[in-house]
């Protein structure tokens, strides 16, 4: 809730500082003095024009790209691994209700256990809506048949074979008529403005700081955040990576040969080295480097002599730590939670 709390706060304040703010400086400056647009460039002025409509066009895009094609797209992602992907059978080890009362349907949190598609035993926690629950189909102890994505790129990595995925047809209702409410005020400012600043003279008062194009570039970097957008999408590679050796990694024993600081801190934490060494499925000997951010309670794992690893079958120096696999089932269930569309 708090980090709910945070994010509707920060939304808020990229709003009043891309909307409201440039409009009260652009006002704040010009008040009622008139412009000289007699001497202002009638071509520049259209351009300017042409290139506010590009700005206002992309936030519109962005806008609906990321709350129904989005879902569209993922939609047709989760039928594709269903009839393409690799089968399994998984054993329920958990099974904990989380339902909320009179919706029609049971919510379960499960923590599966199956074989990758390299034959390795891993857990993975998935979160599913039971329509059937008199079934009890569901419930620890039992089997379900699961499938994996056989070249793990993206989310989802894995489902249920029995997943069934609808669209709720009324926030989509809503989300087209909130984008054609949106495009009509942005056309009516555009009106609002012609009809205060003109003078008689066209599109002249356009200047590149006026609202209509101050607002949109700042809605569109907003939404974007170039350096977080940066960051995450290098820690989002880092996981494709994990989850990769995940699904497709066999189980190794690894000597720790050397562990070392780094000199790099992630909010306030060390980035340590590790040097390890292992031998593969072919008995064959490696030596590999792996760089971790480790909590400062979690400092007694710099010196153990030997940890579990998975590696890739087909490159043996790509690995991971056997303990970080329940960090990505917690990254896997933020990536659910964020993404998915309504499950039934």
């Amino acid at each position: 809730m708090m980090l709910n709390g945070f994010s509707i706060f920060r939304k808020l304040i990229v709003l009043f500082y891309a909307i409201p703010f440039p409009m009260i400086m652009y006002y704040g400056i010009t008040g009622d003095d008139p412009t000289d647009l007699v001497n202002a460039d009638p071509r520049l002025a259209l351009g300017l024009v042409a290139l506010s409509v590009v700005l206002w066009i992309a936030v519109l895009a962005g806008y609906y790209k990321k709350r129904v094609w989005k879902t569209f797209a993922l939609k047709r992602r989760i039928e594709r691994l269903k009839d393409n992907g690799e089968k399994r059978e998984a054993r329920i080890l958990t099974s904990i209700d989380v339902s909320v009362p009179d919706i029609g349907y049971s919510t379960y949190e499960l923590n599966l256990a199956f074989k990758n598609l390299a034959g390795a035993e891993i857990e993975e926690k998935m979160t599913v809506n039971d329509t059937k629950a008199y079934e009890r189909r569901f419930q620890a102890g039992n089997k379900v048949e699961v499938v994996l994505d056989q070249n793990p790129s993206d989310y989802p990595y894995v489902v249920l074979s029995s997943f069934q995925v609808k669209i709720n047809i009324k926030p989509l209702i809503w989300i087209h008529l909130s984008t054609l409410a949106i495009a009509a005020i942005i056309v009516g400012y555009y009106y609002y403005s012609y009809q205060r600043e003109s003078e008689g003279m066209g599109w002249r008062f356009m200047v590149f700081y006026h609202p209509l194009i101050i607002c949109a570039v700042l809605l569109i970097l907003g939404n974007i955040q170039l350096f977080g957008k940066l960051i995450s999408r290098l820690m989002n590679q880092n996981y494709k990576n994990d989850f990769l050796i995940k699904y497709k990694g066999l189980h190794a024993s690894a000597k720790v040969l050397q562990v070392r600081e780094t000199g790099t801190y992630i909010n306030e934490q060390p980035m340590i080295e590790f040097v390890l060494q292992f031998t593969d499925h072919h008995n064959r000997s490696h030596e590999v480097s792996k760089k971790k951010v480790i909590g400062l309670l979690d400092l007694d794992r710099t010196r153990e002599k030997e940890v579990d690893i998975l590696y890739l079958k087909e490159d043996p120096g790509r690995i991971i730590f056997a303990k970080d696999l329940e960090e990505l089932n917690v990254v896997y269930e933020s990536l659910k939670n964020r993404r998915s569309p309504h499950r039934r």
